[in-house]
């Protein structure tokens, strides 16, 4: 295999067009360089140079060979300037799992600031619960995932996951505009006890926080619909299908019903990112910045509207 390093030192020659000005070129002495130039020719068994007294000229075959080691430099180059970019933060590969009420506000604002200074940088988004993709996380196909946890429904934290909880987002009683409830700004889950529900599939744990919060004031909901897609929930409360708890992340469009406060000290989710001690992508770091100051805002917004 070709010597990558005597290749360069063929180039320079055929540049600079003497032993001298290559050395010169290449921080070498002239014995080094002619050293490096005899060892090539050895190794592709063909004379790259025609020497004379006081010239030297590249052959047919140093001169296509010059051309090889051109591409060589030049595709070290790209590498170099692709390894940079890695390096810095620059470019690269970001794998980042999230939530699906994640994806209507939180993520969509850290992404803009994350990807607008970075326009080289692919990202990947993989949509899914949290107990889903943090098995990826931990084998190392994802980065980061962005997590909610239920105070009633807790997930198992492997060992190499770090979690990061930014805010808590308040569950919601969402009730179609003629409730007998309506009127409320606050009701406690007791007064619930009998209504219709539209209800989720349930979370790591396969039982739905809904049925063990009812569980706890002793009765059990009459759950009349299924979805973990929170607008098909928002519209079927809408249609007077039944009563909904909808996290305050999830709400979308609320016209035709009404949102009321629940006072309960466990129905809220803590909302943060889950990521790999280990992991040393350079990217990562930056994301979580942008990611914190979207927390942030978004935080804010809830308390101010629903405290």
């Amino acid at each position: 295999m070709l010597n990558s390093g005597r290749l360069l030192v063929l180039l320079e020659i055929a540049r600079r067009g003497t032993i001298v000005a290559a050395a010169e070129a290449l921080h070498l002495s002239p014995s080094a360089v002619s050293h490096q130039l005899a060892k090539l020719e050895q190794e592709v068994g063909v004379a790259l140079v025609e020497r004379a007294p006081q010239s030297l000229r590249l052959t047919a075959a140093g001169r296509r060979l010059a051309e090889h080691a051109q591409a060589v430099a030049d595709l070290m180059a790209v590498a170099q300037d692709d390894l940079r970019g890695h390096s810095i933060g620059e470019a690269g590969i970001l794998r980042v799992g999230f939530f699906a009420s994640a994806g209507l506000d939180l993520l969509p604002r850290a992404l803009a600031a994350f990807a607008g200074s970075r326009p080289h940088v692919e990202l990947e988004l993989i949509l899914g619960q949290p107990h889903e993709l943090v098995p990826d996380l931990e084998a190392g196909r994802l980065d980061a995932v962005v997590v909610f946890e239920h105070p009633l429904d807790p997930w198992c934290r492997q060992a190499p996951v770090d979690v990061e909880m930014f805010f808590d987002e308040p569950q919601l009683i969402v009730v179609p505009l003629r409730h007998r409830l309506g009127r409320r700004s606050v009701v406690r889950l007791a007064a619930l006890e009998g209504e219709s529900w539209i209800g989720t599939r349930g979370g790591s744990s396969g039982e739905p926080v809904l049925e063990r919060a009812c569980a706890v004031e002793g009765f059990l909901p009459r759950v009349r619909c299924r979805s973990d897609h929170y607008q098909v929930t928002i519209n079927l409360a809408r249609a007077g299908m039944g009563i909904a708890l909808v996290p305050a992340l999830g709400l979308g469009d609320t016209a035709g019903v009404h949102v009321l406060r629940l006072d309960h000290p466990q129905l809220h989710r803590r909302i943060g990112v889950a990521t790999r001690r280990t992991n040393e992508n350079p990217l990562l770091r930056a994301f979580l910045t942008d990611l914190r100051s979207a927390a942030e805002e978004v935080g804010a917004l809830l308390g101010a509207q629903w405290t």
